[in-house]
């Protein structure tokens, strides 16, 4: 029925019983839920009830039997008074990959679609579908089949329970780091769970190049425009073209605009790098707190000065802002064009994994791999000296976004699911190059002026195995890119303003917390609504530059630029003018952005967190019956992590047993049960740790 006709005769019907005398009452809404929720799986609408796959027989199933997730869908539907998130669990196997494999599984919730890779299991295990949003009212979660058969045994939806953010270090993974970057380090870390830091990446290399008729007069020695105007000489730039006429490469205006020389057209242009920023202060009336860079124009291959160094000083010793840097470096893509030392022509190199350079012989010596790799590591270096001399700290993020896709094979580590060269075999090669960069900069180089940041994704579980690990890494980062895949709005176009609370808590746990998460590279911006209802405490964002491929600013089919600035005027959100002046000398948070409603429900959730639950009563301590077994059902699964996070939560609602309280502390045990007793029990299910209990310190 029309929605507008609908409610025409609603009010209708409401009048005439009116009319006749007769009380109206509307309609009853539907109960809200009570939390946990677990459904059996062939209770799912839809669904049917299986006891074995065909010949195969998973026993300690719970109920009558289970049900086969083959052609059929499955849906329940669950009843909330908010918006908010909840985390979903099933208990279910997954016999068709083999051993060491995984299938991609799919689950609508209110026709958004998540996936996760769900590993190979005979026996039942939980699942962990990770955080959903779920709408004031009435939602419907339904099981698809794309990929899976799954056999699904029962499905749990749970209040999510947000973890103390500031149990991140605030400390470098460098000891040797500058005072600068221990600095900023600490005023991320002050920041971290309560604000949010405005970032915005600038196009590198040769991007944005503006034309000019300024042109250099070999007579009388002079580069002048069509106005006259008198452009000062580099000196130390004279070249000679081939026809043996010298011409500078570089001459300055009377603004401080540096040209270069155009051996195409014999003019001088300029690259605009300043676009994006000018483009966000232009929407918003702000600049960002954070500018992101590249050094990839210093590669062996064409090694050019596009000047980045000196833009990053710029950017923090003038403007006071923090910097970010990536590092797109090439590779010939063909190793059998490159002569080691000599310039190859750009259409000749890539930094795709379509390359026949072997990225393992960058840690053998003697390999042609080896020589270009220390090439490109003391140009870097080179760069981040000038940076270093300045006091200038930077975020480093190279060989970014190293997972790609997940794999297209059985090993879910092994590359092929790789967009760059540094990945393409795998995530072991890729923790030693990383280990290799890390160890030359700091040991060879003497750089220490760097904050380690290092991309992860959320495809699985084993996502976490490309982490390079809590010695070499400072913060985490996710690249989102999902207006045009991906998307959990329910949109198929337009800004996804999406806050992704479940990436941002999944990568948060692949990391056990120590670490800070940011979102280094995104389209869309999240709304400030969604920040809020998701929780998704991002250190911060920092949307891609423009270009004709992607208008990531100015396009609104990338930003929703109302909700943009409305980000960017909130307390909420830092922004250049709102960095402490004395930042880099140790300066603290800004006392202009105080906490909004975010800030406030994010710290009621830490301070929920941080409660130590204890056993009920008093006495003796009971004695553990099975360490882990929170809900004393005998075994340990994510339902323990659960009623462990429940009990932080709301202790009178969902206190624990004596011996619950007592099995549940398995983490650093005799400190009570904590979120870190929660979160060993995940990564147990995981196979991240063999057993219980777990010793973090």
């Amino acid at each position: 029925m029309n929605r507008f006709i609908g409610k025409v005769l609603s009010a209708i019907s409401a009048a005439a019983v009116t009319a006749a005398g007769m009380p109206y009452i509307a309609p009853a809404r539907a109960a809200d839920t009570a939390f946990p929720y677990t459904i059996e799986g062939e209770d799912l609408k839809g669904a049917d009830l299986w006891t074995s796959i065909y010949e195969t027989k998973i026993p300690d199933y719970s109920g009558e039997g289970f049900w086969y997730l083959s052609n059929a869908t499955g849906s329940f539907e669950v009843t909330v008074p908010e918006d908010a998130m909840y985390q979903l669990t099933v208990r279910g196997a997954q016999i068709l990959s083999g051993e060491g494999g995984a299938r991609q599984q799919a689950v609508k919730v209110n026709g958004v679609k998540y996936t996760i890779q769900a590993g190979y299991s005979a026996e039942w295990r939980d699942y962990d579908f990770g955080m959903i949003r779920l709408n004031k009212g009435v939602n419907t979660i339904e099981f698809i089949n794309e990929y899976g058969y799954m056999a699904i045994d029962t499905v749990t939806v749970s209040e999510a329970v947000f973890p103390d953010l500031s149990l991140a270090t605030a400390e470098t993974c460098d000891p040797d780091a500058t005072p600068e970057a221990k600095a900023l380090m600490k005023y991320l870390h002050s920041v971290y769970g309560t604000n949010i830091l405005s970032g915005q990446q600038q196009i590198y290399g040769g991007g944005n190049q503006v034309q000019t008729t300024i042109r250099y007069d070999e007579n009388a020695d002079k580069c002048t425009d069509q106005d006259g105007t008198v452009y000062e000489i580099d000196p130390e730039s004279y070249d000679e073209d081939e026809q043996g006429h010298k011409f500078p490469w570089h001459c300055t205006g009377p603004d401080g605009q540096v040209y270069t020389y155009s051996t195409q057209n014999r003019n001088y242009t300029y690259n605009n790098y300043d676009l994006d920023v000018d483009l966000v202060y232009e929407l918003t009336g702000k600049y960002p707190a954070i500018q992101g860079f590249d050094f990839g124009s210093y590669c062996p291959c064409y090694a050019w000065d596009d000047g980045v160094a000196g833009r990053m000083i710029e950017w923090t010793n003038e403007k006071g802002g923090i910097c970010t840097a990536s590092w797109h470096v090439n590779v010939p893509t063909a190793m059998a064009d490159y002569t080691l030392g000599e310039p190859l022509d750009f259409s000749k190199t890539t930094y795709s994994e379509k390359t026949d350079f072997k990225t393992a012989n960058c840690m053998v010596e003697g390999t042609v791999e080896y020589e270009y790799f220390q090439l490109c590591m003391k140009n870097l270096a080179a760069e981040l000296q000038k940076l270093q001399d300045a006091g200038v700290p930077v975020i480093f993020r190279p060989f970014h976004e190293a997972e790609g896709n997940p794999s297209h094979t059985d090993d879910p580590i092994d590359g092929s699911g790789a967009w760059f060269w540094w990945a393409k075999e795998g995530a072991v090669v890729y923790k030693q190059l990383w280990a290799l960069l890390q160890d030359t900069l700091e040991n060879e180089y003497g750089l220490h002026n760097l904050i380690w940041e290092q991309n992860l994704y959320a495809w699985s579980d084993s996502s976490a195995k490309w982490y390079s690990g809590d010695d070499r890494v400072d913060i985490v980062a996710f690249d989102k890119y999902n207006t045009q895949y991906n998307r959990h709005d329910g949109k198929t176009s337009g800004p996804n303003l999406d806050a992704e609370a479940g990436i941002f808590y999944k990568i948060h746990g692949y990391v056990k917390g120590n670490k800070m998460v940011a979102m280094a590279e995104n389209d869309s911006v999240p709304s400030m609504k969604n920040l809020q209802v998701e929780h998704a405490a991002w250190l911060y964002f920092c949307p891609w530059y423009d270009s004709q491929q992607a208008y990531f600013v100015s396009g609104d089919n990338y930003q929703d630029h109302d909700e943009f600035k409305a980000l960017y005027n909130s307390d909420y959100c830092i922004t250049l003018d709102e960095l402490p002046a004395d930042l880099f000398k140790g300066g603290t948070a800004p006392t202009s952005t105080t906490a909004t409603s975010t800030t406030k429900a994010t710290t009621t959730a830490v301070t929920a967190l941080t409660t130590t639950t204890s056993a009920a009563g008093t006495g003796t301590a009971p004695a553990v019956t099975l360490i882990g077994d929170a809900n004393c059902d005998k075994k340990v699964t994510v339902a323990d992590a659960v009623a462990i996070l429940q009990s932080i939560a709301n202790k009178d609602k969902y206190a624990l047993s004596a011996e619950g309280a007592a099995n549940a502390d398995c983490c650093d045990t005799g400190d009570g049960v904590t979120a870190m007793d929660a979160l060993a029990i995940q990564r147990l299910d995981a196979h991240a740790i063999e057993s219980l209990p777990e010793t973090t310190k």
